[in-house]
């Protein structure tokens, strides 16, 4: 099928999409509305539900950012905040859904191979590491490991490069699952290798996000894959419904190469992450490559997720490699974890990991991110790092791919450049990496955002560097890129103009819920 026809068919879903979430929220307007003697009574009974929803947010235990969101919308709409809040929380299908993902979460699990005295060794040998590894592996469920080669790549380009020549030499499996997939010279020479590598007899398998890839996949196009042998899996069908569950997304990015490679980062599978054509200027992006011991973790990952969509009850140690025999070149006495994020499960795993890493700096950490949307805990965080005399700098893009997001970014940039935040805009186009490093101790690369989406709404994974070699890399990159940014000032702030300012401060009182 010609790239074309599947836009054409792709924005024609989204149109009756949108048409159909539109009548239901009409015919609710219009029955609340109605001039029935009945109806009279509605208004006056959903104020009641407001309030007594307000009551119970004052008093539920969660984020702050969230709870006066809520508050504000129930304040705003006392007619229709509380109901909006029930439609939003109160699902008996979100219920059962965190069911199903406890299961395929448990079956993983039981996979993952946790060394104590590893563990026990690492917190040894560096025992500022020590917190973050142990809530990583005793807490959160994922292992630390040795006998791991880490590869960081600084763009798109590189990655892709690395990810092709891997896909070209798999042997048993591949396993994919990215958020947003497109037509194009990228993906096109992918998908070219998949489909010889399942004609081959290889186990090879695409997972994607429904939402990501709305308007660059066609409804059939998964019919279109299995026709070449690919196993596909679409993460959360979008369907016409007022639900929460459209609101937690699969933002994952993960390649598995027999068990024994992986990918992960930033870059989607489409043309403008390896900057085959201009979208928003020079497209910045980074991943990482593990091979060795960590790989299966990813490998692990993936498959959990799978079985969630799937329904599938497969062993996933069947896909387990044989281990890796102990190579000097793997950099003994490094450690890498990588691990994953779930929305539903209550555990702010990446929130976590990158509060640490802030509250852990002694010298330094420097922060990419797309999007700079964060809540009072992680602004007193970095805060108070800079006031403590750490160099705290955040890398943003000066371009952006969603006006009222960037809005929102920069109206966050006051209150931290007054606290010594340094605060770094990338010149040449968009800046979509999301990297941390510190101390030249500890880094993590994957895919979470900055912002209240991928720290609280959505699917997301990363790797945990301590004392490994790609740390260096990951600070050389940020170095080199600092040079290409423009260094914001209060006085830059201030030049924004008092509309813009306006509308950020604004758009923050609603960042939590979009």
């Amino acid at each position: 099928m010609k790239k074309h026809k599947w836009i054409r068919k792709a924005m024609a879903r989204r149109f009756i999409v949108a048409v159909l979430l539109i009548v239901q929220l009409a015919l609710l307007l219009l029955f609340i509305a109605s001039s029935t003697a009945a109806s009279k009574w509605i208004p006056f009974f959903l104020s009641a539900i407001s309030i007594c929803v307000g009551i119970h947010v004052i008093n539920e235990r969660g984020k702050p950012g969230f709870k006066m969101t809520w508050l504000f919308t129930v304040l705003i709409f006392p007619v229709f905040g509380g109901l909006l809040y029930l439609l939003a929380t109160r699902q008996a299908s979100g219920a059962y859904v965190r069911r199903r993902l406890c299961k395929a979460r448990a079956e993983a699990t039981g996979h993952f191979e946790k060394d104590a005295q590893l563990l026990s060794a690492a917190a040894h040998a560096y025992p500022a590491c020590a917190t973050q590894q142990r809530y990583l592996q005793s807490f959160a469920g994922f292992p630390i490991y040795q006998n791991t080669a880490a590869v960081y790549y600084p763009s798109g380009e590189s990655f892709y490069d690395a990810l092709l020549a891997d896909l070209q030499q798999a042997e048993r499996y591949i396993f994919l699952e990215f958020f947003i997939i497109e037509e194009g010279v990228m993906w096109n020479s992918i998908l070219e290798v998949l489909r010889k590598k399942a004609e081959a007899g290889l186990d090879v398998r695409l997972m994607f996000d429904d939402m990501g890839c709305f308007l660059t996949l066609p409804k059939e196009y998964p019919k279109y894959l299995e026709s070449m042998g690919i196993k596909c899996q679409v993460f959360s069908p979008f369907t016409p419904v007022l639900s929460v569950l459209q609101n937690n997304r699969d933002h994952r990015k993960i390649a598995s190469i027999d068990g024994k490679v992986a990918f992960t980062g930033g870059a989607n599978l489409a043309d403008e992450y390896i900057n085959a054509y201009d979208k928003h200027g020079r497209w910045r992006d980074a991943a990482i490559r593990l091979s060795g011991d960590a790989a299966w973790s990813l490998t692990l990952i993936f498959l959990e997720l799978w079985r969630f969509a799937s329904g599938s009850d497969e062993d996933c140690f069947a896909y387990r490699p044989a281990p890796s025999p102990f190579s000097p070149s793997y950099e003994a006495g490094t450690f890498v974890q990588p691990y994953a994020d779930n929305p539903l499960d209550n555990e702010n795993v990446s929130e976590h990991v990158y509060m640490q890493i802030i509250q852990n700096a002694r010298d330094y950490v420097y922060i990419s991110t797309p999007y700079l949307i964060i809540d009072d805990t992680m602004i007193s965080a970095l805060t108070l790092a800079a006031k403590s005399g750490v160099d705290v700098r955040i890398l943003t893009p000066q371009r952006w791919d969603k006006r009222l997001v960037h809005i929102t970014t920069r109206s966050y940039y006051r209150e931290l450049i007054k606290a010594g935040v340094k605060i770094y805009e990338y010149k040449d186009g968009f800046n979509h990496a999301k990297t941390f490093v510190s101390d030249d101790r500890v880094a993590t690369v994957g895919t979470v955002n900055l912002d209240y989406r991928s720290l609280f709404l959505t699917f997301e994974n990363a790797v945990y560097l301590c004392r490994h070699p790609a740390v260096g890399t990951v600070r050389a990159d940020f170095e080199e890129t600092f040079g290409l940014c423009r260094p914001i000032t209060e006085a830059t702030y201030k030049s924004y103009g008092v509309f813009k300012r306006i509308a950020g401060r604004i758009m923050r009182l609603f960042a939590p819920l979009v």
